[in-house]
């Protein structure tokens, strides 16, 4: 019955683990499905694709969000109605920083908050922090997984590529990775009280960088679909379920 689903993204109201892995692609989140035990789908609409299982006894949904913060924010917001409170987003993101290479896992600090919905929701003044929890969790698995893996701030940015409008730069403020959804997901959790983190894959170049020379509306030579990425993608998600398996048992950093 249609009451017994939330309305955007069709998930049930009730009876849905408290610890999620989120990913922008439905086709990841059957991917990332597939590391749990007895996993099953539990709804398909639109972008937002929803699995549980379970991870080492626990647990866990996997769902997807689609690109883009304004959409994945509904998937948040349904998910923490139905009875969610950690997440951890698995994400791929841009390189901004000398030394964090393709394929390379960053586990997000805090995010810098351009994703074009939170500022419609809250000041802009409102941070967009990481659990420190989760930053630990994450930390600590991509350590006992052999991942490369760096810390550091991230920006969110609602624009995937440069447009014909001059963008202010973050490149001299130290930050990790571009991504699109983060900061989404924290002001998400930070208002309602949840904890949540992310962990991002690099899968090329900073945003700015993806146009050719000249052609301010060109796609780029940004290619994700390499096996460096893909290996990177696949030591990611066993990183976050191996850390929303920490946070759901207590376990210290």
């Amino acid at each position: 019955m249609t009451q017994d689903v939330l309305p955007v993204t069709r998930v049930p109201r009730t009876g849905l683990p408290a610890h999620a892995v989120v990913v922008g692609d439905p086709a990841r989140a059957a991917a990332v499905a597939g590391l749990l035990d007895g996993a099953e789908e539990v709804s398909y609409h639109r972008e937002y694709r929803v699995f549980r299982g379970s991870r080492r006894g626990v647990p866990v949904v996997v769902a997807s969000h689609g690109v883009g913060a304004p959409g994945a924010v509904l998937l948040f917001q349904e998910l923490a109605d139905a009875g969610v409170r950690t997440f951890l987003r698995l994400g791929t993101a841009g390189s901004m920083k000398p030394g964090i290479g393709d394929g390379d896992l960053v586990i997000a600090e805090a995010a810098v908050r351009d994703d074009g919905v939170t500022s419609q929701l809250l000041p802009p003044e409102y941070p967009a922090v990481c659990a420190p929890e989760a930053v630990f969790a994450l930390q600590r698995a991509a350590r006992e997984a052999g991942a490369p893996h760096h810390r550091g701030v991230v920006w969110t940015r609602a624009a995937f590529r440069p447009g014909l409008f001059p963008l202010f730069s973050y490149g001299g403020a130290g930050l990790a990775a571009i991504e699109m959804e983060l900061s989404a997901l924290l002001v998400t959790a930070s208002v309602r009280g949840l904890v949540a983190g992310g962990v991002l894959v690099v899968d090329g170049v900073s945003a700015d960088g993806t146009a050719a020379e000249g052609s301010p509306l060109s796609t780029g030579g940004y290619d994700p679909h390499r096996e460096v990425v893909a290996a990177g993608v696949a030591r990611g998600a066993v990183v976050a379920l191996e850390a929303l398996r920490m946070l759901a048992q207590g376990e210290g950093a």
